[in-house]
């Protein structure tokens, strides 16, 4: 009887616990992958996400690290999404920015935060001001209804979900073996030389937080909805003083809304007045969703550190985590699977220092 050779371990399949174990199969290793949800990815924050990719959006209310890993990430995705063995809804149409005039004031200070990031990141596009007419050109079903907008080129999304499903089908091909609702500590594992253990990668989210102090929960509400009457070609994002709400189309006329972003790590469902606000955001951006159906009114928490920027963290020898990544998961996930897979390969990255991404003690 054989021995099984040393093994590396990923605890948490949200959606960096997925790309890494992939990532660390396809390099021959022996990876086996725990979770305390099930396949769907029912506890992990990327179930409930638009998975848009925007970092000059984001630059709006992000930090700059956060835009350098955004950018790299939309070059990043389609080469990622190649290997899987299912098709995976992706696209770069852009993003839309509009806004009621009334609301005029506060899409200028978005507009002069976006320009100010701009300015700061080479090779980031800059955005693009558009009249009434331009906006009804570029997305015919908003007609004349909004006076200005911003158009954000190359900005994409892709379909959160079926990224999830896809990457589980590409683990049974790597024949990774998954644990499900098997709940595991970093404690739980010895490392070599002790153990056989080669690698422990805590990915676990809100599931880490005995092991990072300051770890918090970022509560996310989301809305899905199936709108036939509804044509839309690239997220929107509709400017409005309390939050900015986003319509991001995905296939078969099926749009996911959100902007709701509280201080808590309440996990109960959606409140009243959240699913009315968006809804009633919705309807002022397009009347056609007033006929809509509700498929989905979901929440989530958001894993997020004091400083809202992600960690790769070193916490022992052969042992990492990574958490952090707030509401920028889908984002920056392929900047974070890229430094941790030069950490494995040479024990140094060049990337943390290209996204200021601090190694080491930090939490």
């Amino acid at each position: 009887m054989t021995t099984p050779k040393p093994h590396h371990v990923v605890l948490g399949a949200g959606l960096m616990g997925r790309l890494l174990a992939c990532a660390l199969a396809e390099e021959g290793h022996r990876v086996s992958l725990y979770d305390a949800g099930s396949p769907d990815g029912n506890l992990s924050a990327a179930r409930v996400a638009a998975a848009m990719l925007a970092p000059l959006a984001e630059s709006a209310i992000s930090e700059l690290p956060i835009v350098k890993m955004g950018q790299y990430g939309l070059k990043r995705w389609p080469e990622l999404l190649c290997r899987l063995p299912e098709p995976v809804f992706f696209q770069q149409e852009g993003t839309l920015i509009v806004w009621h005039r009334q609301d005029a004031f506060e899409a200028a200070r978005f507009s002069r935060q976006m320009e100010a990031s701009w300015k700061q990141v080479d090779g980031l596009a800059a955005a693009q001001t558009l009249s009434a007419a331009q906006i009804q050109q570029l997305e015919p079903a908003l007609g004349l209804r909004f006076a200005q907008g911003l158009h954000l080129p190359g900005e994409g999304q892709l379909d959160n979900r079926a990224l999830l499903n896809a990457l589980l089908a590409r683990l049974a091909v790597l024949k990774v073996a998954i644990h499900w609702n098997s709940p595991r500590e970093p404690k739980d594992f010895l490392i070599a030389p002790q153990g056989d253990v080669l690698g422990l990668f805590d990915c676990r989210g809100l599931g880490a937080r005995p092991q990072i102090p300051g770890l918090r929960g970022v509560r996310g509400e989301v809305i899905r909805v199936h709108a036939p009457e509804v044509e839309l070609k690239r997220p929107v994002r509709l400017i409005h003083p309390r939050y900015p709400l986003y319509v991001a189309p995905m296939p078969d006329h099926v749009f996911v809304i959100g902007a709701t972003e509280i201080e808590s790590d309440d996990m109960s469902a959606a409140s009243v007045r959240s699913t009315l606000e968006l809804l009633s955001a919705a309807y002022s951006l397009h009347s056609g969703f007033a006929e809509a159906r509700i498929l989905e009114i979901s929440s989530q928490c958001r894993p997020a550190l004091p400083d809202n920027l992600p960690t790769v963290r070193q916490v022992a020898p052969g042992s990492w985590q990574i958490n952090g990544l707030y509401r920028h998961g889908f984002l920056i996930a392929p900047a974070l699977l890229d430094v941790v897979m030069q950490l494995v390969k040479s024990g140094a990255s060049t990337l943390a220092g290209e996204f200021s991404l601090a190694l080491g003690d930090r939490v």
